[in-house]
């Protein structure tokens, strides 16, 4: 094919073997795309260094914008791992043009340090952030602050309608918690007990986990066909307490299922269950994190409900940098399908590149 200045959406297709639809997609950061063909289509364009002439206008305005991204810390919990590692790729896809992603990050145990770093992010005068705001308290202020400088903000992972940003992405995380009620609840033919365990977070102000039990409850009190009380723990595995807890729980002959609201602390639920040889209690948890499908491939995991951290971080930029740089209109709210991982369809999930 000769290639010449009039490449077009199709060419770019044929010459990467996928379709105009997923062509289309890729060059306007919407919908899902797999990472094979995002390859495959990237790889074509940067063969024929093919770049959309809006892009092009916008390189030669010499703009160059900067985006702050506050995260939990990833450092010691893969569910932030994999966040950042979306930031990661973010930053390596609009690096070429003038777009540079500063990484903040806070503990989620220290409440008062976060107020602190919203106002170190401020004060470096970004173009646009991208925060998970799991403190609604002090994400309230915070929010009013980036508002006063009329910055834009795109919300991920937990949503505050009231805070107004520019676009949310994530899950319904009410709905959430009614898919994990459904799911421990599938063949519980005898009364019993279910426990929702949060574990390693602080849940009182965090209104993501908060939603997910919400749903969980609500979803009960609508299928009442046996009779199950629902206890809640808040577990922290550095407190000398935390294993006598789970220990008296798992003691407990009526318990039928767990419902774990955080990623990390699935794998620390799943590993208790496989000490003491409770196989028979159902294990609901969250996300494909290493030790997480450990345990699904050997059975003690049930269901894994998966969040894809990585890609709500990533397209959280490129909806802020779309808008910043070519006044696109960011979707107000972008929900990731709830996807239901077992040991079964684990690999071919995997395998297929869509996570």
């Amino acid at each position: 094919m000769d290639i010449g200045k009039n490449i077009r959406i199709k060419d770019i297709a044929k010459l990467a073997g996928v379709s105009v639809g997923t062509v289309d997609r890729v060059l306007h950061n919407r919908g899902r795309v797999s990472d094979e063909a995002l390859k495959k289509v990237t790889a074509v364009m940067d063969q024929i260094d093919y770049k959309p002439n809006l892009i092009a206008r916008t390189l030669g305005s010499n703009k160059n914008y900067k985006i702050a991204a506050l995260i939990p810390d990833p450092t010691g919990d893969p569910y932030w791992a994999q966040t950042n590692l979306g930031i990661i790729q973010a930053q390596a896809e609009w690096a070429q043009y003038g777009v540079t992603v500063d990484t903040y990050t806070f503990d989620i145990f220290n409440k008062d340090a976060f107020r602190g770093l919203a106002m170190e992010v401020l004060e470096s005068a970004p173009d646009g952030i991208v925060i998970a705001p799991i403190f609604y308290h002090e994400s309230l202020p915070a929010f009013e602050l980036f508002q006063n400088q009329s910055i834009p903000y795109v919300l991920f992972n937990t949503n505050i309608p009231e805070a107004q940003p520019l676009g949310f992405i994530g899950q319904n995380l009410n709905q959430s918690g009614r898919v994990g009620a459904e799911l421990i609840n599938l063949g519980q033919h005898e009364s019993g007990t279910f426990a929702v365990l949060h574990i390693d977070e602080d849940v009182h102000d965090s209104i993501h986990l908060l939603e997910k039990e919400k749903g969980f409850r609500e979803y009960f009190q609508e299928h009442r066909k046996h009779k199950f009380e629902i206890v809640d723990f808040i577990l922290n595995p550095n407190e000398p307490t935390f294993k006598n807890q789970l220990i008296e729980l798992l003691a407990d002959d009526t318990l039928k299922g767990i419902f774990v609201s955080t990623s990390k602390g699935t794998a620390v639920a799943a590993s208790f269950l496989e000490k003491y040889g409770k196989r028979d209690i159902r294990l609901i948890g969250y996300d494909l994190l290493e030790e997480n499908l450990k345990y699904l491939r050997s059975g003690v995991i049930d269901f894994l409900i998966n969040q894809n951290p990585k890609r709500q971080a990533l397209l959280g930029i490129s909806h802020l940098v779309n808008h910043l740089m070519f006044k696109k209109s960011a979707p107000a709210l972008e929900l990731f399908p709830l996807e239901v991982i077992t040991q079964q369809n684990v690999d071919s999930y995997l395998g297929s590149g869509i996570h």
